[in-house]
């Protein structure tokens, strides 16, 4: 359990930079993809700010803990583990989640992609973490 821990809170700092970064620069260089945030579907008062920013530790201690009980199944040097447990996590995880927001919410499919490349480079950077740390 220690490791799951401890593999957990470092991937959840390095995604937490990460992310803040990421947000930073896709504001940046793809303006007209946020511009889609103003739909009154998205909460913009601000009073959940810090559950948005905790979502990098609750991905990765759920990740951490999925590793843990499956890491036995990815072979392979760590980035090559790492990457197949993004991409596993993509398939069975966020395909299902992302056809089924796009098929419900008032989103466009650019930016369902764009959530979905995401969550496919944070449980990829997540996977070679806990191939590192935890092997």
């Amino acid at each position: 359990m220690k490791k799951v821990l401890i593999s957990g809170l470092i991937a959840g700092c390095i995604l937490f930079v990460f992310s803040y970064g990421g947000l930073y620069l896709a504001i940046r260089f793809l303006p007209a993809l946020f511009t889609e945030y103003n739909n009154p579907l998205f909460n913009s008062d601000g009073s959940r700010d810090a559950l948005f920013y905790l979502h990098a530790f609750i991905f990765s201690f759920a990740l951490s803990w999925f590793w843990e009980r499956f890491k036995g199944l990815f072979k392979g040097r760590f980035i090559l583990r790492g990457l197949e447990f993004g991409l596993v996590y993509a398939l069975i995880a966020l395909l299902p989640v992302m056809w089924i927001s796009f098929s419900s919410l008032d989103v466009s499919i650019v930016m369902v992609l764009s959530w979905f490349g995401y969550g496919l480079i944070q449980a990829i950077v997540a996977g070679i973490i806990f191939a590192k740390v935890n092997p």
